[in-house]
């Protein structure tokens, strides 16, 4: 999302993660500047004003500070903090939004890291089938076969799901928030490519975690997992229903879910279709802010 941010300002990379693609990435790693490609898949922006942790591993506690990550890394931005401050310095129009929201037009990168967070925070989807069904007790809004994956969801002899992907009294993110090593990235003798989380913590336990993806409107978020490794949904599931990529981290919840008949495995899929809600209808850049950028000599 910051890269969408900032190339208003006419920062020379595209958007990365508009709407048409959930606020993620149709492709399995991004492109950064000089056309080099990232390590991992760009996450959703939708619902994460609700997440406790920002990136696959967790690294930032906060959207300010995921925010700025990406500007001063060599692969996507390869700018510096203080360049983007000049850079949007220089836009007139950029210096009348900043006095607007933030009482002065002598901008720091603490008001461009919040501005950018005050965005993503409005990027909320919700009021889907199965908020209607689960939530406002409408028995019409889940068709039946969504309403019996629903059961093979929260089970924990079938699908097991929502002990990751919780499922809560009165609101559901689909995330537990927390980091598991699902195989994803280890080969045949259980060598991991990607330590994820034991990047950050160094503990021994974390090695080949990443954060629970959301499973909300996962419609148009494809590739998936951490390294865009499954093209489909479909493809996901099929990496449960093998039980995940063995090694010696595999998440203790993980399980073969060959159990489910071809019939529950499609109403499994019913279910997460079931999740896709509606985004605010706001959400899309500005028509002023996406032409060229305005400098005056007073700015520079």
């Amino acid at each position: 999302m910051i890269r969408t941010f900032l190339s208003m300002a006419q920062f020379p990379v595209p958007p990365a993660t508009p709407p048409q693609f959930a606020f993620s990435d149709s492709r399995p790693f991004s492109e950064g500047v000089g056309k080099k490609l990232g390590t991992r898949h760009a996450p959703t922006v939708i619902n994460s004003a609700y997440f406790t942790l920002q990136f696959w591993d967790g690294r930032a506690a906060r959207l300010e500070e995921q925010a700025k990550g990406p500007i001063a890394n060599p692969v996507e931005m390869a700018h510096t903090l203080d360049g983007v401050v000049k850079h949007l310095q220089a836009d007139s129009k950029y210096r009348e939004l900043f006095r607007s929201a933030w009482g002065t037009d002598q901008i720091t990168i603490d008001m461009v890291a919040k501005s950018i967070a005050s965005f993503e925070r409005t990027v909320v989807a919700g009021n889907s089938p199965f908020d209607r069904f689960y939530y406002g007790h409408d028995s019409k809004a889940l068709p039946a076969a969504a309403q019996r994956g629903l059961k093979i969801f929260i089970s924990s002899k079938k699908g097991n799901c929502a002990v990751c992907h919780t499922i809560g009294k009165d609101y559901a993110l689909f995330t537990d928030n927390k980091f598991h090593n699902l195989g994803i990235g280890a080969d045949t003798r259980g060598n991991l490519n990607d330590l994820g989380r034991y990047a950050v913590t160094n503990v021994e336990a974390d090695k080949g975690c990443f954060k629970t993806p959301s499973l909300r409107n996962l419609a148009n978020r494809g590739p998936y997992m951490h390294d865009g490794s499954f093209r489909t949904v479909k493809d996901a599931f099929a990496h449960y229903i093998g039980g995940g990529n063995w090694n010696p981290y595999l998440d203790k919840e993980i399980h073969s879910l060959d159990v489910l008949t071809f019939d529950e495995r499609d109403d499994l899929l019913q279910l997460l279709d079931s999740l896709n809600g509606r985004l605010p209808d706001n959400i899309g850049p500005p028509p002023d802010l996406a032409t060229p950028a305005k400098t005056t000599s007073a700015a520079k």
